[in-house]
Order: structure tokens, then sequence, then C-alpha cells
């Protein structure tokens, strides 16, 4: 793997029990292959052919064009017995689809609709390195200090810098690969955990590489990054984000949880991410174990905005968001910034963590968003849920810049 660097804006991941993405070897702790049961849905065929695009590389959301979407999104419902999704494609000038299909609460057959609230996973890892960003713009960190400025007992916290952490380059153990954590998180679901105790499931690792040698996406970075926001703003990480970001990114339904609290209406969510092994209802499960990695809520409606907000960089300078967007090659085809990728020129991230999974993507050439939210994190063939629609609507939408997220190599 190169370190080669390219532009975001001309050219993965979530917390994975996970709470994050980025490929699904981005240290998921996977129980099984068991499927979570869905509504039959008749397997469809794409109609051929797809509709040339645009020239600015973004088709025309004709009536053709939205029955092919529907096919596309259906037949993945049904092949990987996913239960609900709520999809919205749009570019300037192009169309607006916005739908959902399947269902959102398996005991009551409640279906899916695109105004539910749901678990984001690591998305949450753009509004934390945004806040971090934030602080760089205002001269109160920089990129490039040692991590052991600002916490102690980090190792190699001397070497590894803000910048390395939040591109996931610090070769530290990504805590949710840890066995004794996810016999905890499994065995009591409802616990919470304190971010010094996320740490201590990582520290007792050794080192899995020297700092900035090589990519591998790692949820302990972000817990780190969030425990610097708050000793260098002196407010709870929480408030932190809601009031630096959510609030002047004018976001109306995105939340950072303390605890298990889920604002209603919100989709059920499954997983086989249990102690059993067997598919449960994750809903209530507390999401402090990934805590500024992956712990925040949101809807459709913010997403798409906080989708061009993020690529743009509309809360930070220019010269700050060139820098989140000055992407590595992490994966193949796919490059890593600060918190945020770009793959085949879509810039965002994904996100996973127990029962839900989320693709918050903008294309700038186009100024297209894609925004993908699912009640299950169990995976289809080695992919993620998200990672499968991504795929199936931008071959539609987008063919020559497909959505394709290889798996991380295991580290």
């Amino acid at each position: 793997m190169t370190t080669r660097r390219r532009s975001a804006a001309v050219a993965v991941a979530a917390v994975a029990l996970v709470v994050g993405l980025v490929g699904t070897g981005s240290g998921a702790v996977y129980a099984g292959d068991v499927a979570a049961a869905a509504p039959p849905v008749p397997a469809a065929t794409v109609p051929a052919p797809t509709p040339t695009p645009a020239s600015d590389g973004f088709a025309q959301l004709t009536p053709a064009v939205t029955r092919q979407l529907d096919a596309a999104i259906k037949k993945v419902l049904a092949e990987a017995k996913i239960p609900g999704v709520i999809v919205a494609v749009s570019a300037p000038g192009k169309g607006d689809y916005v739908r959902s299909f399947g269902i959102a609460d398996k005991a009551t057959g409640a279906p899916m609709t695109p105004n539910l609230n749901m678990r984001i996973g690591s998305v949450t890892k753009t509004f934390t390195v945004t806040a971090l960003l934030e602080l760089v713009d205002q001269g109160k960190v920089g990129l490039d200090d040692p991590i052991g400025t600002y916490i102690d007992g980090v190792p190699n916290g001397d070497r590894i810098t803000l910048r390395e952490l939040a591109g996931m380059r610090s070769g530290l153990f990504n805590y949710s690969a840890d066995e004794d954590f996810y016999k905890a998180l499994t065995s009591n679901p409802d616990r919470p955990f304190t971010p010094q105790e996320l740490l201590g499931y990582s520290f007792k690792h050794p080192v899995l590489f020297e700092p900035n040698a090589k990519f591998y996406y790692c949820n302990t970075n972000l817990i780190l990054l969030g425990l610097v926001v708050e000793k260098v703003s002196g407010v709870p990480l929480d408030r932190f984000i809601d009031r630096e970001v959510v609030e002047p990114a004018g976001l109306k339904h995105t939340v950072f949880p303390t605890g298990p609290e889920f604002p209603s209406p919100h989709a059920h969510g499954y997983t086989n991410q249990t102690a059993s092994g067997k598919v449960e209802d994750a809903t209530d499960w507390n999401p402090s174990w990934g805590w500024a990695a992956g712990a925040m809520i949101s809807d459709l409606p913010d997403l798409r905005s906080w989708a061009k907000t993020l690529a743009t960089g509309t809360l930070l300078t220019p010269a700050t968001q060139a820098q989140r967007l000055d992407v590595v090659d992490a994966l193949p085809g796919t490059g890593y910034g600060l918190g945020i990728f770009n793959v085949q020129g879509w810039i965002g991230h994904n996100g996973s963590l127990p029962g839900y999974g989320s693709l918050v993507l903008y294309l700038p050439e186009s100024k297209a968003t894609l925004v993908v939210l699912v009640n299950t994190d169990i995976g289809y063939q080695g992919q993620e849920p998200s990672t499968l629609f991504g795929e199936a609507i931008t071959k539609i939408v987008t063919p020559d810049r497909i959505y394709t997220l290889p798996a991380q190599p295991a580290s």
C-alpha cells in the first residue's frame, strides 16, 4: 500500500464491532453469518441499459431511472435479507430520489419511513474530527502536536500526532477488536463504558506499527481525539459537538447521546453480534462504547445536509479543509484524509454498530448527495449492507464513479 496523496476534491467507515467501517476488516468482530429476516420481496433484475450520465457524471433522475433505483434497492434488500432501508439521492437540476423500503420493527411489522431517527455509527467520526479542526482554526491545538501533550499514558504518545490519529495512521490497537471488550459488551449491552475504560482495552496490546507507517482503521484514535476536544475546550464532548458543530450546521435532529436514549420515532436495529450469536434487537444497547467514534444519532434530512457541509468545509477555514481532504491511499480505490474518505470521487464516511449502518456521501463534480440508512449491521457475502446499497445505487446514477469499498486486510 502506498502513501501517495491525492486531492479529495478532484479525485472508509464507522466503529466496528463495528462502530465504524471503512471496509469490513476495520476491527469488526462478527458472531456469525446469520441474516436478519425481512419481509418477502421479489428479487428484481435492474433494467438495462444503465442510463448514460450527464456531462457532470450524474444521471437525470427520470421516471425510468427511478424505476431502476427501486428495483436495484429491492434486490439488495431481498438478497441480503435486510429488514429496512432509507435512501436519498439527489443533485442540483437532476431531481430528488427519496425512498424507504422494508420494515422498521419486526415485532409490529411497522414499515420503514424516511422520517425515522437512526444510529449512525462511525459517521460520528466526521463530527468529532470537525470539532477538533475547529480548535485547530482557533489556534488552540496543532495537527502535528503529539497526543502525549494532552493525554498521558498513550503508547508512543510522544510521537503519535493528532493528524495521525485523525488519519488512522497511529499504529494503536483497536479496542473494539479486543476479546475482553467484546465479551463485556455482548454479555451486558446496557452497561456504560467510559473513554478511559475503552483505552484500557487498547493499551494492554502492543502497538501494531510505527506512527504514520501505514493505514489501519482504529476506533481508539477517535476516543483520544474526543478527549483532546474535551480537555482543550473545557466542555464535555457531546455538548461541544452540539454547540459548535451540530447547531452551526443547522441540523435539527442530530444528537450525541450520553446513554441509551434514542429520540422517537426511530427504527429498531438488528444484529448478530451477540453473546449467543443469534440475531437480537439492539435498539436500546448503550452506545457509550462507541463514544467519539460512533455514538451519535441522526436522520435523513440532517445527513443529506451534513454530507455537503462535511465535504465542502463550511464550518472550517479553506486551509484546514484542504488538509482534511488531503487523502492518503488507504485501500484500493479509497483514500482516507482526516476523519473522511474518498471512494472513487465520493467524499464522506460510512458507519456501523450493532443494529445499524449508514453511508453519507457527496460528489463534488456534480454536487450530488447520497445517504443510506439501514437497520442492521449483518453483512452479506463479506460486504456491509451500506456498501451493497451504495454500489447498487452508484452503478445507476454515476456509472463512472461506482462506490466500491474493499475490506481492510486483517491486521
